[in-house]
């Protein structure tokens, strides 16, 4: 599979945590993932300064964002057939809305967090970078068949869960990553055999890229949750279970993908927790 080559973007911000502001900001998203996977690229190369201690404000909306796809209520969001292919743009739109909010979620946890070690910084933006790949790739199958991103609905929860943790770490580390994103490692096998079932192999390809990533991206919330934990003297287990119910976080419901989110770094103690075994 071939990947998308970035287009060239430009941003004369020179730190890595304020041009990872710049780029949360910006509502195109085509450029958005160029200019994710073109800041990557500078900080591998050793390009970009890194000031953990600042406090940045923002001075434009956060996340930025187009016009559409319009956002409702995702009991209002159409369930199609995937034997059409609207059905499966339908489908594979809705995966592309979640690239877009998963580059916005890491880039926000780069520039948003101060006081963290340089590892964190350099974990986020790794995730950021393979989000803006996965939307990347997504986009363009979705072109594929004939349609945009944005030409159907979409919903906002995992914005939505982003907001309420704005003011603790801890609380995001918890409840994104270990949660929200951790839904995906769930549902993508299942989303993948429906989507190979239907003869569209170019998108089961595109899946297996991204379920692979987001091992990796749960596990880099899972690492700095318990980071995190250690240095408040926290059970990771019990805490996670108040943030649960403090944050008003989505009841999990199975059936889970226990060999994923082992790779991912839950713990068999979690992973009891998680299928009511304990």
């Amino acid at each position: 599979m071939n990947s998308p080559i970035p287009t060239p973007v430009s941003c004369d911000i020179t730190e890595l945590r304020a041009q990872a502001l710049h780029w949360a900001g910006e509502t195109d998203p085509r450029r958005k993932a160029d200019g994710v996977m073109a800041m990557s690229e500078l900080w591998q190369a050793g390009a970009l300064a890194l000031d953990v201690d600042v406090n940045l404000i923002p001075q434009q909306p956060i996340p930025g964002r187009p016009a559409l796809p319009e956002l409702i209520s995702p009991k209002f969001v159409k369930h199609r057939s995937m034997l059409t292919v609207e059905g499966r743009a339908a489908m594979i739109h809705a995966l592309t809305h979640i690239e877009f909010n998963a580059i916005n979620l890491a880039l926000d946890a780069v520039w948003r967090f101060a006081g963290m070690p340089e590892a964190y910084y350099a974990d986020w933006l790794q995730v950021a970078g393979e989000e803006a790949l996965h939307f990347s790739l997504l986009s363009g199958h979705l072109q594929v068949l004939g349609y945009q991103y944005g030409d159907f609905p979409a919903h906002d929860s995992m914005w939505e869960m982003a907001d309420k943790t704005n003011g603790d770490i801890l609380a995001r580390m918890a409840l994104v990553p270990r949660t929200l994103e951790a839904r995906g490692l769930d549902a993508t096998p299942r989303t993948r055999a429906k989507l190979a079932q239907a003869g569209d192999q170019a998108a089961a390809e595109i899946l297996d890229v991204i379920l692979r990533d987001e091992i990796g991206h749960v596990a880099i919330g899972n690492r700095w949750y318990k980071v995190l934990c250690d240095e408040r003297g926290l059970d990771p287990l019990a805490t996670y279970a108040g943030l649960t119910v403090q944050y008003k976080a989505p009841i999990l419901r199975g059936p889970f993908n226990l060999p994923a989110r082992r790779a991912a770094g839950f713990s068999e103690l979690e992973l009891r927790a998680l299928t009511g075994e304990a």
